[in-house]
């Protein structure tokens, strides 16, 4: 298992970032990776809430972790700090053993200089998803998120 920290500064204030860490709609719009598509099936943004979300790549031959083209992972909200870190404990619903175990995704909101900074740790991540791939999906959700509040 490995872990990775990605952080971006986003022009908008972290009370705008925390409502759409919290929102089923925002985060199918913005936690996806470009190629893929997001479905949010279930959300309940409290501490102990679940959720559970499905990843589709657009392409068709483009093998998923949960499916032929598809990642689902669930999970729950562990801790939720207003306007400043939401914690959720979240596993790839697949049949390889490769992929199971619980991760976990720390999302941390601080003030900077016109904005907020942004910063996701991921811990926990099976040694079968890359670190620069889990990287470059967290920077491309990153990109997402910024394009949303900002606008």
């Amino acid at each position: 298992m490995h872990s990775t920290r990605i952080s971006r500064r986003v022009k908008a204030p972290r009370a705008v970032v925390y409502r759409a860490l919290l929102d089923a709609e925002a985060v199918a719009r913005w936690r996806v990776p470009a190629g893929m598509s997001a479905r949010v099936h279930r959300f309940e943004p409290r501490e102990g809430g679940e959720f559970r979300v499905s990843l589709t790549y657009d392409a068709p031959g483009v093998a998923g972790k949960s499916s032929s083209r598809t990642d689902t992972y669930h999970g729950r909200f562990a801790e939720l700090v207003p306007d400043e870190r939401v914690v959720e404990v979240l596993e790839f619903e697949t049949d390889d053993p490769a992929l199971r175990g619980a991760m976990t995704m720390t999302t941390t909101l601080s003030d900077v200089d016109g904005g907020t900074e942004v910063v996701i740790v991921h811990e926990g991540v099976p040694d079968a998803v890359s670190p620069a791939d889990n990287k470059t999906g967290t920077r491309m959700a990153l990109d997402n998120l910024a394009a949303l509040v900002e606008s």
